[in-house]
């Protein structure tokens, strides 16, 4: 693990997902940039002293030396945007496959190069939208791939916060502080954060890629450098249109992502705050409610659902998905085999660099007096 030392909210919860089915160890890590707060996180964990590194490149480069059987194998990247790009870069070139928070990178030029050096390497890199991890996702994704909504005229995807509702980095708040600075979040603040999952959940859920949007971006919190605020309109391929709204300034909201589809034959909601449930509603009978683990979901679904219905799977699960996902892929390769298909669905460098871009048409367009750019 590069990141995610004590104190860091989001290493723990890879931590967690990683550990949840028994395929993944933690084995060594540089959890810090600052060398002595690493080795005291590593020896937090669990580790064992002589892994505990002081950077990540003392890491790359002594694990390298390592005999296959113990060295480690994947390296899982939970900094901030600004350190995703060396470590990952890093690791691809050494021979490590690679887990990585979002967005992708900084810049879109980091974004473009570690998608060539993946290709380059042949090696796994997995970005982790945990959200397309849910198995109602995941259901949701296989209804509209199978064409029982019909041809999708309207998205509408929503990811409202209120946790920046006040210029709460200026007391110091860690996860504030660093989201909100551009010489560690990049260009965008709120639409980096949170609009990329949002960007990330619809194309996924209808496999329609974006082809042009119109964004109007904001400040509203005084003395805040990177946007809190945006709404977008979205054009996507095949003719069907959207709209996405991010926000971290909506007071009262906790984490409220949610989604609605419409097709010519009827639409689909999911909510993230009620992860288990799908709400399908059709023009010629009534609505239907899809569960976790009820029924005859398709197989996609079920695959990712790891306990009986009526025992909620949540956030932890959801992430637990990709990195179990990841790992299934690299044991099969391990053994000369081919992966099975449920499992190669976790997002891609691909998707990353999609994400990049949509960050920088985002912010161009909110900068832009003619708005519409392409995608």
């Amino acid at each position: 693990m590069v990141g995610g030392g004590m104190g860091a909210f989001i290493g723990g919860v890879h931590r967690m997902a990683a550990a949840l089915d028994g395929e993944i160890e933690l084995v060594c890590g540089a959890f810090s940039s600052d060398p002595d707060k690493s080795k005291t996180s590593g020896a937090n964990f669990g580790i064992q002293p002589d892994r505990c590194y002081g950077t990540f490149q003392d890491m790359i480069r002594r694990e390298k030396r390592l005999r296959p059987d113990k060295r480690m194998q994947v390296v899982s990247i939970v900094t901030p945007n600004h350190m995703h790009y060396p470590p990952a870069k890093m690791a691809l070139e050494n021979g490590f496959h690679v887990i990585c928070d979002k967005p992708l990178a900084f810049n879109m030029k980091e974004a473009l190069a570690l998608e060539k050096l993946v290709e380059k390497t042949g090696l796994i890199f997995a970005l982790t939208h945990n959200y397309t991890g849910y198995p109602m996702v995941k259901q949701a994704r296989q209804m509209i791939r199978h064409g029982e909504l019909g041809k999708i005229r309207k998205v509408v995807v929503e990811y409202p916060q209120g946790w920046l509702s006040t210029h709460v980095e200026a007391s110091g708040q860690k996860q504030a502080a660093w989201r909100t600075d551009p010489k560690r979040s990049g260009i965008a603040g709120a639409m980096g954060d949170i609009g990329t999952h949002a960007e990330n959940l619809t194309e996924y859920i209808t496999d329609l890629k974006i082809t042009e949007l119109c964004a109007d971006i904001s400040i509203f919190v005084p003395g805040r450098q990177l946007d809190d605020d945006g709404n977008v309109l979205l054009h996507f391929e095949h003719g069907a249109k959207g709209i996405l709204h991010a926000s971290q300034i909506s007071a009262g909201e906790e984490n409220n992502l949610n989604i609605r589809v419409y097709g010519e034959k009827g639409g689909l909601e999911w909510r993230q705050m009620e992860p288990n449930t799908l709400l399908v509603k059709w023009l010629d009978k009534p609505t239907q409610v899809y569960r976790t683990g009820v029924g005859a979901l398709y197989p996609e679904a079920q695959a990712h659902t790891r306990i009986p219905a009526g025992h909620p799977e949540g956030y932890l699960e959801a992430f637990a998905n990709i990195y179990r996902n990841v790992a299934l892929c690299i044991r099969a390769r391990m053994e000369g085999e081919k992966p099975n298909p449920l499992y190669t669905d976790f997002p891609t460098v691909q998707d990353g660099v999609r994400g990049m871009r949509f960050i920088e048409r985002v912010i161009a367009s909110g900068k832009s007096k003619s708005k519409w750019v392409g995608f």
